[in-house]
């Protein structure tokens, strides 16, 4: 888990990195997906070949596979590949016909050149990149695409700016912002682009969002309770989310390099 978080308690790292499985239906049900913009932005690349073999790397309960089924963006060719078993169940059980892997980033279960692109949703600083880029070369076909997308909370918005304040915990890190992906002779030419994005939240919704987050799963019970009861409180005292259902500001940051 290298580099993950900068700064930061390698041991922490990988139990915030191996803590979602515990929470595969709650991640399953409260994530947000991915603005159908961002995807066809990583793939733009590809406009020739239709349709791409696509991998979702890193794949989660396939938050980013139900957008590429759900707007056609990768109808037949299209595999998942997850490392948690409850995680990929979570996939199995929402996305039957699609092919579902066990594996992670620094092995992957497919041949050389088996796909046009790889893409990763919410995952890639859990990579180790010095292992995983040369994997990811491997199992690309000449002229692939790699794209990584984040969905970031706009705490530029002064409502979501105080729910990330009350959410912190005992092991909140800094403010951080995903490391995009190095400039390699394996991906030499980096883009990068952002893009808005919307979830409907109430205030019991978004506290049960803030509980699948790393840094609240790995809580002790005590303090995980302590940590989404000032959020719960804060999110039914604030105007903007104390009636009923409301949109959460997201800016989804994309990066995509073509295989070199």
């Amino acid at each position: 888990m290298k580099d993950a978080f900068p700064d930061s308690d390698p041991e922490l790292v990988a139990r915030r990195a191996a803590s979602f499985g515990g929470s595969a239906a709650l991640y399953a049900a409260e994530r947000p997906d991915y603005p159908v913009a961002a995807v066809r932005w990583a793939l733009e690349p590809l406009a020739g070949r239709t349709p791409p073999r696509v991998l979702d790397l890193g794949a989660g309960t396939g938050k980013l596979t139900g957008v590429l089924l759900r707007d056609g963006l990768a109808p037949a060719d299209l595999v998942a590949v997850e490392p948690d078993p409850a995680m990929l169940d979570e996939l199995r059980r929402g996305f039957p016909d699609v092919r579902a892997l066990r594996g992670g980033a620094e092995e992957i279960p497919l041949g050389d050149g088996a796909v046009d692109a790889v893409l990763v949703g919410q995952a890639m600083h859990w990579f180790d990149l010095d292992r995983a880029m040369p994997e990811i070369h491997r199992v690309l076909a000449p002229g692939g695409v790699l794209a990584g997308l984040w969905n970031l909370d706009d705490d530029r918005v002064p409502w979501v700016a105080g729910m990330k304040e009350v959410s912190r915990s005992s092991v909140s890190l800094r403010r951080w912002r995903p490391k995009t992906v190095p400039e390699t002779r394996w991906f030499p030419v980096v883009e990068r682009a952002e893009f808005p994005h919307v979830q409907r939240r109430t205030a019991e919704s978004m506290t049960a969002t803030v509980g699948t987050h790393s840094h609240v799963l790995v809580l002790d019970e005590a303090e995980r309770g302590e940590v989404l009861g000032r959020v719960l409180e804060y999110l039914r005292g604030t105007p903007e989310t104390a009636a009923g259902e409301f949109a959460l500001p997201i800016v989804t940051t994309a990066v995509r390099t073509v295989r070199g």
